[in-house]
């Protein structure tokens, strides 16, 4: 799963470069040093909600465009998975196959039963 100090900096460098700005000039909108800057599109910064709404203002974006992918990533993360364990079972008898359906269905039965006792 990505960090959403990486994901937020990826955007933000993504949206940044979209709109023609250097690191320097959105710094200077948003009264930050470049590096500082590039701290946070590397993801390595940890930035307040004050400092990402002035980031939101300076691009002109709403929190809803900043993280519209961000539920993508890990629908997209969950397919792979799923083509993985996919591929596993291709090979494997029917009675093999049923094992782990059924492994699988206890394995997430006791999961739902720990999420409800919370």
């Amino acid at each position: 799963m990505i960090k959403i100090n990486t994901y937020v900096g990826e955007r933000i460098r993504s949206i940044r470069k979209a709109r023609n700005l250097t690191q320097a000039d959105l710094g200077e909108q948003v009264d930050l040093p470049q590096p500082y800057v590039g701290g946070i599109e590397r993801g390595e910064r940890n930035i307040s909600l004050d400092t990402l709404q002035k980031l939101l203002e300076a691009l002109h974006i709403t929190p809803a465009e900043l993280f519209r992918e961000y539920d993508n990533l890990h629908k997209e993360e969950t397919t792979e998975i799923i083509d993985r364990i996919n591929q596993l079972l291709t090979s494997r008898s029917l009675d093999e196959v049923k094992i782990v359906e059924t492994f699988i269905k206890d394995i997430l039965s006791t999961i739902d039963r720990l999420k409800d006792a919370k």
